[in-house]
């Protein structure tokens, strides 16, 4: 048995805290809400803070939020009381001003959603929108609860891309270190040695001296147009026909992984919006707005006009030819069936199981394909010094 802190609050709104003896984690929650309490945070008294949530962004504020929020709803607290709960235990000094300012405004006389809206910074419109159903169809809690699965899916997907492209990163970082240090400190001291002897080199010898003398004495240039083509690079991009035209190479590049992804996004989106009872047109405008591709994100606007005219969405969706025929496939399904929303959770299920999958591929082809590339590149600066030092056996003494 551990022993573990936690602060938790009653039925009417008041905070307590203490100590509680429990196998786990999980046991002490369940410990504390059949004694009739709510338990807010809990933590190993061990030393090691086993906080649920962490802040490290504004999703991640908004993740703490919805999670919160949604136990205190759960558990019968009014709105107001729950907000003011939060405002006190929260140990963010951006994430109580928030709240409290929410709070400030529904005091006012201002609904829920309308108070989220002052924050459009933190609050997306798709959690605005969702939020405004909730309240219409008085499943506040409900609404809260969907929105708070739907936060922990995009967060894992997104932890798993974060977390499978660090060791290339790194792989990457290295490599490239490794070739700039041999280029700009050990070839250096190799070719006052070479210019001494006064012996003709080989060509690939004059051609790693060549550049590695052009990389000493001119990197500040170097590096001025690198920032250069960055700024100029990032600027195209704001630019509609530039971000449509590098989505569509991107498209063509990596078309197996883009599209599983915008997949899994637009079809969470959708369902998780329609299950809370935000109307199809509302849904498909707000769930574009998580489709990062243009080009993809281009296509959904003929579903839009599709859904308009009556035609529903696997029909439009079809003629758009973006989501994969399987995809295409379970969403007609759920439409015919009347499920679309939980068709559609499903289809983002399945898409983001089979996206894991494929960069797993991508990485462990690329791992190699990287440490080859890195490899022919010393080896070759290796192997032009090593011809360069084998020639000066040749000159006659």
């Amino acid at each position: 048995m551990a022993i573990f802190t936690y602060k938790a609050t009653t039925t009417q709104g008041a905070i307590t805290e203490g100590f509680i003896e429990a196998i786990d984690e999980k046991s002490a929650v369940e410990r504390l809400r059949n004694s009739g309490l709510i338990p807010l945070k809990i933590s190993s008294s061990a030393g090691t803070e086993k906080r649920r949530f962490s802040l490290k962004s504004k999703k991640g504020e908004i993740l703490i939020f919805t999670t919160e929020l949604s136990a205190l709803l759960s558990a019968g607290l009014p709105l107001d009381r729950s907000l003011n709960i939060l405002s006190q235990i929260s140990e963010d000094s951006h994430l109580k001003s928030v709240i409290q300012s929410i709070l400030k405004s529904i005091r006012e006389g201002n609904s829920f959603s309308e108070a989220l809206m002052k924050h459009p910074d933190i609050f997306p419109r798709i959690y605005i929108n969702m939020i405004r159903a909730g309240e219409v169809g008085g499943v506040l809690d409900v609404v809260l609860d969907k929105l708070n699965e739907y936060l922990e899916s995009s967060k894992e997907l997104k932890d798993h891309i974060f977390s499978a492209m660090i060791y290339p990163a790194i792989l990457l970082f290295t490599g490239s270190i490794s070739i700039i240090v041999l280029l700009t400190y050990v070839l250096p001291k190799f070719s006052v040695i070479f210019a001494e002897l006064g012996t003709s080199l080989p060509l690939s010898t004059e051609i790693v001296l060549a550049f590695s003398n052009s990389l000493k004495s001119s990197w500040w240039l170097i590096l001025i147009l690198h920032i250069a083509g960055i700024f100029i690079f990032k600027n195209y991009l704001k630019i509609p026909s530039g971000r449509y035209k590098w989505d569509l190479i991107k498209l063509k590049l990596f078309k197996d992984i883009i599209t599983k992804l915008e997949t899994a996004r637009f079809c969470r989106t959708l369902g998780t919006l329609l299950k809370s009872g935000v109307p199809l047109l509302q849904a498909l405008n707000n769930s574009k707005e998580v489709v990062n591709n243009q080009v993809i994100s281009s296509a959904i606007d003929m579903v839009s006009k599709g859904a308009k005219e009556g035609k529903g969405v696997s029909e439009p969706l079809l003629k758009a030819n973006i989501f994969p025929e399987l995809a295409l496939s379970m969403i007609k399904v759920g439409e015919e069936t009347g499920q679309l929303d939980e068709m559609l959770l499903k289809v983002a299920t399945t898409y983001e199981k089979s996206l894991r999958l494929t960069i797993k591929r991508f990485i462990s082809f690329i791992e190699p394909v990287m440490i080859l590339f890195m490899g022919l590149i010393i080896g070759f600066i290796v192997l032009a010094m090593l011809m360069a030092i084998f020639s000066i056996t040749e000159i006659p003494f």
